[in-house]
């Protein structure tokens, strides 16, 4: 079936087993819910929506869709705010030009593309994969496997035990605060972007960072330091070194900190200012 929507509505749906959504600007937000999945289209600008379900497929989009990019480019208007309901073991992607989003509770795949808008996460597990060009991308209580890449967004992410974090960026700052599940990797690529982390005293991994031109800083006295004409690198084992934790940059700051294994993760400041 095939709705269009030019104004506030509320559609149910039987049952949805995975969502696509694309949206140029406004806000999306993805709810899991145990209730009968919905999507609630609270306000419309621009080209109508086009909402799609068939054989539990729901998807939204623009109708006439890079007519409405053309639209905002112009004009900025072309945008919608939509909240929508699904199972949480639902996959999820987002395509989203300037808009906005948040996802909750979700236990499968999520993908999400996004050029200026933000994107928050609360409580996602499974496997993430998250892009940005220019836009935020916060989280918290994530587990699993998480992919984070931005161009000048930064990447926050607070809580959550990781089995692999993947994350890059040319100048976006990276700051998490996590921990490491048995034999966990976190893997950090920069350019000039800054990054801190934050992991239990107690984690062990192997650990190699390195940075051409920026500082590094740690708070474990274990790890050893070398400093060449052309790099500045601390490596070295923390506990029994079973996961791997490795920082590449060329300009930007590096900043590895412990948390004493009682306390939870969250958010810090890894005081970082140059």
């Amino acid at each position: 079936m095939r709705w269009t929507v030019d104004e506030p509505a509320t559609l149910d749906f039987d049952g949805v087993v995975a969502l696509k959504a694309t949206l140029i600007a406004g806000s999306v937000s993805v709810l899991a819910s145990d209730d009968r999945p919905s999507v609630l289209v609270g306000d419309v600008e621009g080209p109508p929506l086009v909402v799609g379900h068939e054989a539990g497929m729901l998807t939204i989009t623009h109708e006439r869709l890079w007519e409405g990019v053309l639209t905002w480019l112009r004009t900025h208007r072309a945008r919608a705010a939509i909240t929508v309901t699904v199972p949480r073991d639902c996959p999820v992607t987002l395509n989203l030009v300037s808009a906005d989003a948040v996802i909750t509770g979700m236990t499968a795949r999520t993908s999400i593309r996004s050029g200026a808008g933000d994107v928050t996460l609360d409580g996602v597990t499974g496997a993430i994969d998250a892009n940005t060009v220019s836009g935020a991308i916060e989280a918290q209580g994530l587990d699993g496997r998480v992919s984070f890449t931005s161009v000048s967004g930064d990447l926050a992410l607070a809580g959550g035990d990781i089995d692999t974090l993947a994350a890059r960026t040319v100048s976006g700052r990276i700051a998490a605060d996590v921990d490491l599940a048995g034999g966990g990797r976190i893997e950090v690529n920069t350019v000039s972007g800054e990054v801190a982390l934050r992991i239990p005293e107690s984690a062990g991994a192997q650990v190699a960072l390195h940075s051409a031109a920026g500082r590094i800083e740690t708070s474990f006295p274990e790890l050893g330091r070398e400093e060449r004409a052309v790099t500045r690198s601390v490596t070295g084992k923390l506990g029994d070194g079973s996961g791997r934790l490795s920082v590449n940059t060329v300009s930007g700051g590096v900043a590895l900190l412990g948390r004493a294994g009682d306390g939870g993760a969250g958010a810090f400041d890894p005081g970082m200012e140059k």
